[in-house]
């Protein structure tokens, strides 16, 4: 008997009458994907790819809404219309196609949206108690509103079963369900406010309308809170009671905890935590429910790693053990432990840039696997190249670098590497010196770990010029030398300035009283002035935005913040550095407005940090051009629809192009989404 067979992980599970072939799930999320509220290819490919991986149970959004008073607030899917039932069938078989069974989760979202989209009907709640994120005001839930989004949930319902779907859960985590439950939001004094029973009617009359719309047989769970672990919030043991009676009731199959609120950001990163913070915070907790339920249990709260989902799974804390997330990162989890391949798993790392996009109004990408999203164009599986194999010498071992050579060495090519340093993985290793960040490691010792797999060499310590690359007689060569920090513009004071990048890599100790001015909005910035104010220093954060970190999202904000106010940084937005000069032993910083022309104002300080992104380090692509086949160019309508990416513009030569941030600064998906799409056009 293999280990996989005795693999908790990998046992089936009964959930009714389904069989699911193993305990591992994607609970409900919104990836943004849809398209005018509709799951077509993009958002099918995005599950069927997940169910190649041999994943169990697919939930798809999060959540598909019920009603037209309920407008998308993050692309979700509109279960309230008719055309959804032939795309929801094609996801389906597409993902029953390798025995993954395919749910979705239903919901009306409340006060967690807003009024001025769609269709602009007003926003609605139990109660008029206003969402922080979401800052509608909404009105009370009328006796007519609750009979017709009654109504609509079995409508829904129908059209989830009609599409061939396995089963449906309810969304009560933050939306108009648990709204009623909380007596944060439900200040109502008549048959739905007051006692729990009173709060659960809404629940019980949308479960027994749904139930008479779809029979009994049909597999229906409910996602709920059962703790929101606030002061006059529903409580644990009013959440565990309501847990047992929706069991006891017998109308429900499965419960899918969730501890704690998401009406602000801060909230939200408690229910979903990011990198450093802690791991599986709320597992013993869902584990409690299902012993006091006794019912099936879902969970997912940062289970990244399938230790912790098979330690969840063997101690009976869980019925099945979700990994949302990480499947993000690699949808072929459950396939590489049945292969015992389990160190291959690429990472989940915590970075959250999936959420962040989607709670800014942008799509689910993740911040070190571009195929995911992409499964038209962007292979999750490189295969070997069926074309001639080509000798390619990559100059960088930062993230973009690492993805070139890796997508390369798949296609079979023969790699080389070239680095200035004497480790691979660039920035990143700049951004893991603030220990709250240290898990984005894995995006580096990943690659590391599959280039020495597949064979593929990297010189350290080795700052190389023209002759060099050329030496080793390449067809190819991938400049991914990045760049280097550079001053925002200063009428004065260019020479005493340091960057974000000293701080960061420790060259420079933050001195007593420090100003940090970001004039890029992103991690780098944040991650200097976080150091700066655990060193005790006194910070001013000043931007030019009218708000601060516009690049980061709400959840990567939040520890930041935390960190500002914990020690006391001051920060200041609408606002520039001019210039900086010495005075005696201090420096003294003046402030301009882009708002008031002549405004000014001085801040005397001991040290003035900057961020202003990176200029590129292009000597050596320069140097190479003159000697390439292609003189450096890419043919971008190429890259982006197919065709010959690099136009051959003098015989002879080397392919030649630039990646990540050699380029121009972005970010590390950037560079490694350019890594994979230029490698496998070789």
């Amino acid at each position: 008997m293999t280990a996989a067979a005795n693999d908790p992980l990998l046992q089936p599970f009964q959930l009714k009458h389904l069989v699911l072939k193993n305990r591992v799930m994607s609970t409900s999320h919104e990836p943004a994907y849809s398209e005018d509220g509709l799951p077509k290819e993009r958002y099918r490919l995005y599950h069927a790819e997940k169910a190649r991986g041999g994943i169990a149970l697919t939930m798809t959004a999060g959540s598909a809404i019920v009603s037209r008073d309920s407008p998308a607030a993050f692309g979700n899917l509109h279960v309230y219309r008719d055309e959804i039932v032939p795309w929801l069938r094609e996801l389906a078989d597409a993902c029953h196609e390798h025995d993954c069974k395919v749910m979705i989760q239903i919901t009306h979202l409340g006060r967690r949206t807003g009024w001025n989209k769609a269709d602009w009907l007003p926003v609605l709640a139990p109660s008029s108690v206003r969402e922080p994120a979401h800052r509608a005001f909404p009105k009370t839930a009328e006796d007519w509103d609750i009979d017709r989004i009654v109504a609509d949930y079995a409508s829904a319902a129908q059209r989830c079963q009609a599409a061939g779907l396995d089963g449906i859960e309810f969304e009560s985590y933050g939306h108009l369900m648990d709204g009623f439950w909380s007596p944060l939001t439900n200040l109502r004094d008549d048959e739905f406010g007051g006692s729990l029973d009173n709060r659960l009617r809404f629940t019980f009359r949308v479960i027994d309308a749904v139930r008479a719309a779809v029979g009994n047989d049909f597999v229906v769970g409910i996602r709920m809170v059962a703790d929101e672990d606030v002061e006059k919030g529903l409580s644990k043991a009013e959440g565990v009671e309501i847990a047992r009676r929706l069991a006891a009731s017998g109308k429900f199959d499965f419960l899918n905890i969730i501890r704690g609120m998401i009406h602000t950001d801060a909230a939200l990163t408690g229910v979903i935590p990011i990198t450093g913070m802690r791991s599986a915070p709320h597992l013993d907790f869902a584990g409690d429910v299902r012993a006091a339920a006794k019912i099936p249990v879902f969970h997912a709260a940062r289970i990244a790693d399938v230790a912790t989902a098979r330690h969840a799974i063997a101690e009976g804390k869980l019925d099945m053990v979700g990994m949302t997330r990480p499947h993000i990162a690699d949808p072929h989890i459950v396939a590489k432990v049945t292969r015992g391949e389990e160190h291959r798993i690429r990472p989940c790392v915590g970075a959250t840039y999936c959420l962040d996009r989607i709670y800014e109004g942008g799509e689910a990408l993740c911040i070190h696997n571009a195929a995911t999203g992409r499964e038209a164009t962007i292979p999750h599986v490189v295969t070997r190249t069926d074309g001639p194999l080509k000798k390619v010498v990559v100059v960088g071992a930062g993230p973009a670098g690492l993805e070139a050579a890796r997508v390369a060495a798949e296609r079979g090519h023969s790699v080389t590497a070239l680095e200035a340093s004497g480790q691979a993985g660039g920035q990143i290793r700049l951004a893991v010196q603030n220990p709250r960040r240290r898990e984005l490691i894995g995006i580096v010792d990943w690659r590391l770990a599959e280039l020495d797999r597949l064979g593929v060499e990297i010189r350290y310590d080795i700052w190389a010029e023209a002759s060099d690359v050329e030496a080793l007689s390449p067809d190819v060569v991938v400049i991914a030398t990045g760049g280097l920090p550079q001053n925002p513009p200063l009428e004065a004071g260019d020479d005493l300035v340091v960057s974000s990048w000293d701080i960061l890599s420790g060259a420079v100790k933050p001195a007593e009283n420090v100003l940090l001015y970001d004039d890029n909005g992103g991690h780098q910035a944040m991650g200097a002035a976080e150091l700066i104010a655990n060193a005790g220093a006194r910070l001013e954060l000043v931007s030019p935005e009218r708000f601060f970190a516009p690049e980061m999202g709400g959840m990567n904000h939040a520890p930041y913040m935390r960190a500002f106010h914990e020690k006391g940084v001051r920060v200041t937005i609408n606002t520039r550095v001019s210039a900086v000069r010495r005075q005696g032993n201090s420096l003294v910083a003046t402030l301009s407005s882009d708002f008031a022309k002549g405004w000014r104002d001085e801040r005397r300080i001991d040290q003035v940090v900057v961020e202003h992104g990176t200029a590129p380090l292009e000597d050596l692509y320069l140097a190479l051009r003159p000697a390439s086949m292609n003189l450096g160019a890419v043919d971008y309508e190429a890259l982006v629809n197919g065709g010959e990416v690099f136009p051959r513009k003098q015989t002879g030569g080397y392919t030649l192009f630039r990646i990540g941030d050699a380029v121009a600064s972005r970010n590390i998906h950037a560079a490694i989404y350019d890594g994979i799409r230029y490698a496998m056009r070789l």
